[in-house]
């Protein structure tokens, strides 16, 4: 078991230009329910990986459920997917790096406990849910389990890469209002963020946040 961080919290992320539609559809949508209401913005990761997330991966905590009907999160800013788009990755169809990246933090304890009182479906994984061979837990008395010095390293080579991309999966929708803070990486992109917030409602604070990035 691994020590679990007092107030663990939880990071999506996306393309700026995909904020003005996470605004207006109320927050994170599913790959899948993405696909099906084909909604706007730039789409970040690799097209095969999402596929078989949608198609053949499922949780076993939740059988039937498909990690692509699920809203992905981490458990660290500067994830491995980040370092990915960082270098460009040839697998990747976004080639833009990592500068319009934006991160979408929120409290892991406040998001269960909205889930909870839906019901909606949420799990954790021990390592990529992009995988054939991960697995995954919805108890979160179950946390220690995660590798969260992995999670936490800066530096993951050396084993660590598995552990790091742990992730937080929660059914179909995440609503906005659970969004407690939006890291970007400079100036230009904090400016895009908060003309891009709704100008009544939920506005989550706006910081720009090199640490969490390459």
């Amino acid at each position: 078991m691994n020590a679990v961080p007092p107030q663990p919290k939880i990071y999506h992320i996306a393309h700026v230009d995909r904020l003005p539609s996470i605004v207006a559809t109320g927050g994170l949508l599913s790959d899948a329910v993405v696909q099906a209401q084909a909604l706007g913005g730039t789409m970040i990761g690799m097209n095969h990986i999402k596929q078989r997330r949608l198609t053949e991966l499922q949780l076993a905590s939740h059988p039937g459920l498909f990690v692509g009907a699920c809203v992905p999160f981490y458990f660290c800013p500067r994830s491995v997917m980040l370092y990915l788009i960082h270098r460009r990755n040839a697998e990747l169809a976004y080639q833009g790096g990592q500068a319009s990246i934006i991160h979408l933090q929120a409290d892991l304890g406040a998001v269960v406990a909205w889930a909870n009182a839906q019901p909606a479906r949420w799990a954790f994984t021990l390592s990529n849910a992009g995988s054939y061979f991960f697995e995954d837990r919805n108890d979160l008395a179950r946390l220690g389990e995660i590798n969260w010095a992995a999670v936490q390293a800066n530096n993951w080579s050396g084993g660590l890469k598995e552990g790091k991309q742990a992730e937080f999966l929660l059914e179909q929708h995440f609503p906005w209002h659970l969004i407690e803070r939006i890291g970007v990486q400079s100036a230009t992109v904090y400016r895009q963020v908060v003309n891009a917030l709704p100008a009544h409602g939920h506005r989550p604070p706006v910081e720009v946040r090199p640490d969490w990035y390459y």
